[in-house]
């Protein structure tokens, strides 16, 4: 029996949707690495019950660490992102978490540089606080040990590639890292929108919105560039579509970033036909509800889409485009 509601919220299900494809799916995913650094930084005493835990977050890591404070008996401080909602706002209040949330901005690039300033504020004032820094510290790995051995039993040896956001690196990284200590041959293939620095796709913008958590218009510590086989850039448009015939085939309401990696796996699948395939499904949909599925009517049938194949970043267009990566490191 679990202890804590946050316990259940990081527990994910596995769905095979289809022959070779299998479906990760979490109600919140961050929980998994917040539960998991948390309890490892009170075990080390690098933090002590009662302790106040700082970071910034666009959404999901802020509802994931109050819940892993509200777990541990510790204090939880968000600098949020304008991107934060009505309802997570509520959450954060009631389980006592405090926010502080950047004003309105279009530039995500500059919403994250003010965010990691007002952080750096906040430890001069404050320099007993603790910035559990998501981005770059890989306690974050931690959490995803038990997810892969999950993964590893259900697998019963076939050979796997996963698929999912790339993001802050911690959960497609990790279930790689751990995947291929018994399995080297697991292939990782990341996600990633139009306009994110990380793989070096900053110079193309998608007219729609950057597809929130799998992408970041700052470089990340925790990315392990050379653990990616391949990457896939999926534009808002291609993403929408993938989370509406997810939904209408599969009956999984997740987020975009979902609808992303589910296209990117179905292609992925469909090329090798003696490898399982894996998507990270990082969230559910309720959040997309108004901004996807809303538009639903606008999905074109994913069977209309497919990537292009490129060999530089240069070549990199909307509204998909595909590379292999082959474990090289971070682009110059």
């Amino acid at each position: 029996m679990d202890q804590h509601i946050a316990e259940a919220i990081g527990r994910p299900d596995l769905i095979r949707l289809d022959d070779r494809l299998v479906c990760l799916r979490f109600e919140t995913m961050k929980v998994v690495s917040a539960l998991a650094a948390v309890r490892h930084l009170l075990d080390t005493g690098a933090v002590r019950p009662g302790d106040t835990l700082l970071d910034s977050s666009s959404g999901i890591y802020a509802y994931a660490l109050a819940l892993a404070c509200h777990r541990h008996g510790m204090r939880c401080h968000i600098v949020g992102s304008t991107t934060v909602d009505r309802t997570l706002r509520t959450q954060l209040a009631v389980l006592g978490a405090t926010l502080e949330q950047m004003e309105p901005c279009s530039d995500l690039k500059l919403d994250q540089k003010r965010r990691v300033e007002r952080v750096h504020e906040i430890l001069a004032e404050h320099p007993s606080h603790h910035w559990m820094r998501q981005y770059h510290d890989d306690v974050h790995y931690l959490g995803y040990r038990a997810v892969a051995d999950l993964i590893r039993r259900s697998a019963r040896g076939a050979e796997l590639t996963v698929v999912g956001g790339v993001g802050s690196g911690a959960s497609t990284g990790a279930l790689a890292h751990y995947l291929r200590e018994e399995a080297p041959g697991t292939e990782l293939v990341g996600v990633q929108p139009f306009g994110s620095v990380t793989f070096g796709a900053e110079h193309v913008a998608d007219p729609e919105i950057i597809i929130a958590g799998i992408g970041s218009s700052i470089p990340f510590g925790n990315v392990r560039h050379a653990s990616y086989d391949a990457l896939h850039w999926i534009s808002f448009d291609a993403a929408l579509a993938g989370g509406v015939d997810l939904l209408r085939r599969h009956a999984v309401f997740a987020g975009l970033s979902s609808g992303a990696g589910y296209l990117a796996a179905r292609w992925e699948r469909d090329r090798s036909p003696g490898r399982t395939v894996l998507f990270v499904a990082a969230d559910t949909g309720h959040r997309y509800v108004d901004t996807v599925y809303a538009r639903h009517r606008e999905a074109v049938p994913i069977g209309s889409l497919a990537p292009r194949q490129v060999t530089r970043r240069e070549e990199l267009a909307l509204p998909w485009s595909r590379m292999d990566w082959n474990r090289a490191d971070a682009p110059a």
